[in-house]
This record gives C-alpha cells, structure tokens and sequence, in this order.
C-alpha cells in the first residue's frame, strides 16, 4: 500500500479510542477514608506482591493500568513489591501451571503474617478454559488459601482496586 493511501486512511478513520472517564468526586472522599483506615489497620502502605501462575497477561495488562498515574493507588498507600517477605497481599493470576505450584507455595510460605491472597481473573478464580490437567492445577485456591476472589477475563482496575481492599479490610 503507498503511503499517501494510509494516510488517507488514518485521516478518514479518525481518532478512535474512547475518552477517558470522567471523574468521580465520591471517590476521593472514599480515598481519603481508605487511607485511614490503611493506616489504622497496618500503620504503613499495603505491599502487595504480584505471582504470574501461568496467565495469558490480559489480567497483568489491568494490573498495570492500576499502577498507572490515572489510578494513584501509591497514594492510597498501596504498593507492589518485588519479594514477597515484604508484601501484605499476594496477588495471583492465571491458573497455576503443574511447573509454577512449588514456587507460588514457596512465596506464599514467605510472605509474613498478616497475609491475604487474592486470585485475580477468572482463571485465578475457576481455572478457566484451562482446568485441571496434566499441565495445569486449575484454581489458586487447589494450591494455596485465597481469601478474595476477582472475577473477570481480565476484570477492570477498578474491580480489581475493590478486591484488594476488600482483602485487607476482613
């Protein structure tokens, strides 16, 4: 295709994309409840370390989006962590494969108490299309306790922003 025909194109197609959504001002009075009651129950920022089971990264794309500036959830004090003798909450997705079972009970043998474990994602929750099989174990919770549950494939920063909080405030 020559380029004056695709750009022809890109000029016709337009702009695309959805707008972004527009801000919700009861969030923020949520926000500053959520960290009080953060610092009540922890007395410092919830870590949180992130186990990739065996997913597809479709949750691990939402995960980002969390972390991300539109979100701020380091400014509700709540951080990822890159070992798990520092976290607070486990966050696992993706059904966890035959070859990942040993290293997610190894980390959450290592994460101190309190800890909370939340299974992210439909597969996390179900096993999804994968199941149990040769390869696979299904749910998080056939290998480790999980306390909360996300569903979704993948479920949107927001829900998954609820669950994690609904972890930490049982």
């Amino acid at each position: 295709m020559a380029t004056h025909l695709i750009l022809g194109k890109i000029l016709k197609t337009g702009i695309v994309s959805e707008p972004p959504p527009e801000a919700d001002e009861s969030l923020r009075v949520r926000t500053q409840a959520l960290q009080a009651e953060i610092l009540k129950v922890f007395g410092r920022a919830i870590v949180i370390r992130h186990v990739d089971a065996g997913s597809c990264n479709g949750c691990e794309l939402e995960i980002h989006a969390l972390n991300g500036p539109h979100y701020n959830i380091e400014g509700l004090g709540i951080k990822f962590a890159a070992s798990p003798r520092h976290a607070d909450v486990l966050l696992v997705t993706g059904p966890v494969s035959r070859h990942l079972e040993t290293a997610l009970k190894r980390t959450y043998e290592a994460t101190p108490e309190p800890k909370w474990v939340v299974a992210m994602g439909d597969c996390a929750c179900t096993g999804g299309i994968f199941g149990e099989s040769y390869a696979s174990c299904g749910r998080v919770a056939n290998v480790i306790p999980v306390d909360v549950e996300i569903p979704g494939c993948p479920p949107d920063p927001v829900t998954l922003l609820q669950g994690i909080l609904a972890a930490v405030s049982r």
